[in-house]
């Protein structure tokens, strides 16, 4: 994969430092991942950036396809109570908003972002996509895109495990598609 210093640069200056530069193709689209949507997520048909909002499982993989580069940016955060994880991914999710504009705005048309989490910019969803109320902002989260985080994440050599209880850090990641 060629050198991208100008983009490392740029995440560098949003205070993103633990982040790998990878190609598309090591990011694993699965169909159980789509069923644990279905089958276990609160924001399933809650949200606008959820699925059933969103495209089929061989669209997503027809979408990852189209792109030569990515983004893997890993976050690790211990919290007490599960209703903490909300700020601090909001917060996240924004700084990682304005880098993939200035990305875009820089010479790479096709930068999308996927949240490390459900879109929350809203308190209140419009819960369909042609209803949202932040259309240019919202983005899914890699899920909701049948991206099999575990598997991606530990072939980049992160780390990542499902946690029993809140007495031990989450993992937690966000891609950006870069051309």
């Amino acid at each position: 994969m060629k050198t991208y210093r100008k983009l490392e640069a740029m995440f560098a200056k949003h205070g993103f430092d633990d982040f790998k530069l990878i190609e598309p193709g090591k990011i694993v689209i699965a169909q159980w991942v789509r069923m644990k949507c279905a089958f276990g997520c609160s924001s399933y048909g809650r949200n606008a950036c959820c699925p059933p909002n969103v495209p089929s499982v061989p669209e997503c993989r027809e979408f990852f396809g189209e792109y030569r580069a990515a983004a893997i940016f890993h976050f690790e955060k211990k919290a007490k109570k599960p209703e903490e994880r909300r700020p601090w991914a909001a917060r996240i999710n924004g700084s990682l908003l304005k880098l993939e504009r200035e990305v875009f705005l820089s010479g790479y048309p096709k930068a999308f972002l996927l949240f490390m989490d459900s879109c929350h910019l809203c308190g209140d969803c419009a819960l369909v996509r042609a209803e949202c109320k932040q259309a240019k902002s919202a983005r899914p989260a890699p899920e909701a895109l049948a991206v099999d985080v575990f598997s991606t994440a530990r072939q980049c050599g992160y780390p990542i495990e499902v946690l029993p209880d809140y007495s031990r850090a989450m993992n937690r990641y966000a891609f950006l598609l870069i051309e």
